[in-house]
């Protein structure tokens, strides 16, 4: 494909359930790729949304089948939105990631609503999603697949890590490529969070003020995850299996529930930054803006934590999904084998025309 530019709208929606993710980006390939976000939003979900999304893990086939359907259509009522609010005429693609329903790649199925076909018929425009189910397909953990963007628009640094509703990290060594979610992160600390009234914790405000329960750290970090090596990744049946259960059989305040896995984040985001010495790291995600956690974060580990302009934090994944979607147009690999463990690089996800 001979384009060198390409203006794409990249669409993320994540576990923490912030909201739809949308960037209006243009991606130039000269002697390296070079990106230029032209406009970004997030549309927070309802709380009927809201409280939909968080159950999908115990919809049977048939509700799962239906709800499919109908957030195909909410996501396309807010691209539609999207690109009517910014008045956008020239574009070459929607790359859409959809949301994660199920992800149990040990047992060969992973799910993201919100990707079919109709959504191109809706939207009226070219549409690229679906980028998980191809890698699980070829054996690999169908995550995490932003790393490919780390390693093509932030080579920079010697570790991205992106602070979600999981954190994952991604690297290179002797120029491979390798990446996996560290831990979870705003799906339990939200959690804790609306017990409380709030939608999250601001600045971990609420955890710097309760206190530290260190045999509830210690079981959390003697988890067995945390000891296996990578390819691995996170869902939410993990954190409903391992997590929720541990951290309510302490019955601690929120306050201190919060202080407790606020703590817990920082030791195994510093595991995994310290592995090398002198090391430079980007930080993006909502966690980003988590003052006391990036406080304690910088207490475990000497290095130097780099905090991007805001529409980098806060729409990095949109932007490289984007990316993903343009790589795909150009028959490209967008899934990296070394990081899913999937038994082949690929050029991954599906392509649909209105």
């Amino acid at each position: 494909m001979s384009t060198k530019s390409y203006f794409v709208i990249g669409v993320m929606s994540g576990t923490s359930l912030d909201g739809v993710d949308l960037v209006y980006v243009n991606f130039k390939r000269e002697n390296s790729w070079n990106f230029s976000i032209i406009a970004s939003d997030t549309v927070s979900y309802s709380s009927s949304w809201k409280s939909r999304l968080s159950e999908l893990v115990y919809l049977s086939k048939e509700e799962l089948e239906l709800t499919n359907a109908e957030y195909t259509q909410y996501l396309a009522s807010v691209i539609n939105g999207f690109i009517k609010k910014q008045r956008i005429t020239n574009l070459d693609a929607i790359c859409s990631h959809g949301h994660t329903a199920l992800h149990r790649p040990d047992l060969g199925y992973t799910l993201q609503i919100g990707n079919k076909p109709e959504l191109a018929t809706l939207t009226s425009h070219k549409v690229v999603c679906d980028f998980r189910v191809q890698d699980v397909t070829l054996g690999g953990q169908g995550a995490p697949l932003v790393p490919i963007g780390d390693e093509i628009l932030f080579s920079e640094y010697d570790f991205c890590l992106n602070l979600g509703g999981f954190s994952n990290v991604s690297t290179a060594t002797m120029g491979v490529r390798s990446a996996y979610d560290i831990c979870p992160v705003n799906v339990v600390l939200n959690k804790y969070a609306e017990k409380l009234g709030k939608q999250y914790d601001a600045e971990g405000s609420i955890a710097a003020n309760g206190e530290l329960n260190s045999n509830l750290l210690s079981e959390l970090n003697g988890l067995p995850y945390y000891l296996e090596t990578p390819p691995k990744s996170l869902g939410m049946e993990w954190v409903n299996q391992f997590i929720l259960p541990l951290m309510e059989r302490y019955d601690l305040t929120p306050q201190n529930s919060l202080r407790t896995f606020t703590e817990h984040i920082a030791v195994q985001l510093a595991r995994a930054l310290n592995t090398k010495a002198s090391t430079k790291v980007l930080i993006t995600g909502g966690g980003a803006y988590n003052k006391f956690l990036i406080k304690r974060l910088s207490r475990l580990t000497s290095s130097t934590i780099v905090i991007p302009a805001n529409n980098v934090v806060e729409f990095k994944e949109a932007l490289i999904f984007g990316l993903l979607g343009v790589l795909k147009l150009r028959n490209e690999v967008n899934c990296l084998s070394s990081v899913t463990g999937a038994n082949q690089d690929h050029s991954s996800g599906a392509i649909f025309q209105p």
